[in-house]
């Protein structure tokens, strides 16, 4: 426990792979307080802004992700990997690490990969149900590949996958505590139900049009609304707020969100979607189409394959959202096996046990 283990961690990109990479450090500096970390990230990246928030230091390296379209960026990209390489190699022999962690992105690619061919031990994190491609390209070269969903031997050699979960936030382990708290804080009617909308910090412009359009239906079913429409849409639907609507561009106390709602609609983005199974309230999913892989909806299809949650896809939401919102509301059958059944998929020491597998991976 002593001794001064040196973790470098790369993920970014989004909040999905930053939040992870986040959470495994700060569990590791539990378990290791005399540890010395050091973040690598994309230079134009948010994890240049957010690691440091957390309190971690983070070099950045000239790298980007191939489009799909011609562009004058595919045509940088060759000049940008071989200067990532150079670069990690650099900060690889100066830093010496025991341990390297990537929780995808694309500094994750060029770090780990040098890594690994230093014979550095080569932990992966993949959140999603469908594999990054920075993850499957590392795939061969990681030691161990922590995953949060179940067929990932699609993706990933077999006999290196570890079914760990992903990181959650701590403070969502128990909100059954907290609804009371969580009334007073959205000083709502504690005889209403009610329901959470979720679609993103940025928003999502689907989901808000939705619920737009369905309010009347909401205010039928005697319903009080959270609406988190995100700061692009704010000034579009602030003037939607009534006794009982609520609209937030940015909701600070996720827990409390959670803890006061009786039914969510939400994306699904994978770091979403494990905070549901762990919150284990009823959830109709309405998953992002414009993702690479179409992951949200493989992620929701994870979900709602096990009878866990509701799934309704975008160019659906005309056709069926209303059938299924009252059908759902108008059966506690119905909501409490939603609720039982997503509650069984969560994994809250997701965090604890990718910090065992890296705690293995130090006695290699």
């Amino acid at each position: 426990m002593n001794k001064k283990y040196k973790f470098i961690i790369s993920g970014g990109g989004t909040g999905g792979h930053i939040y992870p990479a986040v959470a495994i450090a700060n569990e590791l500096k539990a378990h290791y307080p005399n540890a010395v970390f050091l973040f690598v990230g994309a230079k134009d990246r948010m994890e240049m802004e957010k690691v440091p928030q957390a309190g971690y230091e983070i070099k950045g390296l000239w790298i980007s992700g191939l489009q799909r379209s011609l562009s004058l960026k595919n045509m940088m990209f060759p000049f940008k990997l071989i200067s990532s390489l150079w670069a990690s190699k650099k900060i690889i022999k100066n830093f010496k690490p025991d341990v390297a962690i990537g929780t995808g992105g694309y500094a994750s690619a060029p770090l780990l990969r040098v890594a690994s061919n230093k014979g550095i031990p080569c932990l992966i994190q993949e959140q999603n149900s469908h594999a990054g491609i920075t993850n499957k390209w590392l795939s061969n070269k990681a030691n161990s590949i922590c995953v949060a969903y179940d067929g990932m031997d699609e993706f990933f050699p077999s006999n290196k996958i570890k079914f760990t979960g992903n990181p959650v936030r701590q403070d969502l382990l128990d909100i059954s505590t907290k609804r009371e708290e969580a009334i007073s804080f959205f000083k709502l009617n504690p005889n209403k139900k009610t329901i959470l909308i979720l679609g993103g910090s940025l928003g999502a412009r689907k989901i808000n049009e939705l619920i737009s359009s369905s309010l009347s239906l909401f205010e039928k079913l005697n319903l009080q609304v959270i609406w988190q429409c995100g700061k692009y849409y704010f000034e579009t639907y602030k003037n939607k707020e009534t006794d009982t609507v609520q609209i937030h561009a940015f909701l600070n106390r996720m827990d409390l969100a959670y803890a006061a709602s009786d039914f969510i609609i939400s994306r699904a983005g994978a770091l979403s979607v494990s905070e549901l199974c762990l919150v284990g309230k009823p959830v109709i999913f309405i998953p992002s189409p414009n993702v690479a892989e179409d992951h949200q909806t493989k992620n929701a299809l994870a979900i709602s394959n096990k009878s866990a949650a509701i799934l309704i896809k975008e160019n659906k939401l005309d056709s069926m959202f209303e059938t299924e919102f009252s059908a759902l509301i108008s059966s506690e059958d119905k909501q409490q096996e939603f609720s039982k059944n997503i509650k069984s998929l969560a994994k809250p020491n997701a965090t604890k046990e990718i910090v065992a597998e890296i705690n293995r991976l130090l006695e290699l």
